[in-house]
């Protein structure tokens, strides 16, 4: 996979819990051109070893002169954002992988609705900026905690007074209301923790809205139980801690497993699994496939018991 040098020329807060970063290339090239939804990977050199992170990107300059992501401080980080919001200076220089994108604009579109939580807006900020200029339709909501509440109503103040809504509680928004006054032709996009964005699917099908007008970014899983995994090539055992990915004590015993969005979309750490039965929290395997147990994607995924055996 090709890699960008990447230096930091700015770094924000936006909040106690929100920092902004820019990035521009660290050999002053231009950078690659992106679609609206696209992300990158960081390696981040924390303590704890190099932790790979992915982040969507939010805005890039028209001339391709820098990147920037938006970072939230997740209290039980194992060292990524924390990384980012305490050590991470003007000047320093990371590695990330070339922007990818799965979470593209629909086109055809009559109207979009968002549903965004916490951090979970990035993705959708540069979505929703440009549907705004293509003059259709657009509805967005947001939810997050009252003190990140200034920061986020300034991030959606583009997209212009009634266009967006920013809810400090669940009870704030009446979903079954929103999804039933909705034109046809109006597709649903939500990004946030996996609770809320399940939540949101559910009710959007249960009003009869067809699946794929349906569409959902995922930043991890979310933690859970600690489990071990088994790998049956390399004849060795893997623990995962309860607020560890997968992928990530994958990674930490130097085993190599593809990956590209580190999120449950793109499939390229789809892994067979031999034993047990998986947790699933992917938007890549299809009903059948989840419910065979033949495969995990261990981006965002982990195992239901206390242990898997996989095939590597």
């Amino acid at each position: 996979m090709r890699t960008l040098p990447l230096r930091v020329i700015d770094a924000a807060f936006l909040s106690p819990t929100l920092r902004r970063v820019r990035m521009t290339h660290a050999h002053a090239q231009s950078l690659p051109s992106i679609t609206p939804g696209s992300h990158l990977v960081l390696s981040l050199p924390t303590r704890g070893g190099i932790r790979r992170n992915a982040y969507s990107i939010t805005q890039r300059e028209e001339n391709g002169a820098f990147y920037e992501i938006i970072v939230r401080h997740a209290p039980t980080s194992r060292g990524g954002s924390a990384f980012v919001h305490n050590e991470l200076v003007v000047g320093t220089e990371l590695t990330a992988s070339s922007p990818s994108n799965f979470l593209a604009l629909e086109s055809t579109a009559r109207k979009i609705l968002m549903i965004g939580g916490g951090v979970g807006v990035t993705p959708l900020l540069s979505l929703a900026l440009a549907h705004k200029t293509s003059r259709k339709a657009l509805e967005f909501h947001q939810f997050c905690t009252l003190p990140e509440k200034p920061a986020f109503e300034s991030l959606l103040a583009p997209l212009g007074a009634g266009h967006y809504h920013v809810h400090t509680s669940r009870q704030a928004l009446d979903l079954a209301s929103v999804f039933s006054r909705q034109p046809l032709g109006t597709y649903l996009y939500t990004c946030g923790p996996i609770g809320m964005m399940e939540h949101v699917r559910e009710t959007a099908l249960a009003m009869g809205w067809p699946e794929g007008r349906i569409h959902q970014e995922s930043f991890g899983s979310g933690g859970g139980k600690a489990f071990t995994a088994y790998l049956a090539r390399s004849g060795i055992s893997v623990a995962v801690e309860e607020d560890q990915t997968l992928l990530d004590a994958l990674e930490s015993a130097n085993i190599a497993v593809s990956c590209l969005c580190r999120g449950g979309a793109c499939g390229m750490c789809r892994t067979a699994v031999l034993e047990g039965e998986p947790d699933h929290r992917d938007h890549f395997l299809s009903t059948a496939e989840k419910a065979s147990s033949q495969w995990i994607m261990p981006c965002v995924s982990r195992a239901r018991d206390t242990s898997l055996t996989l095939d590597l």
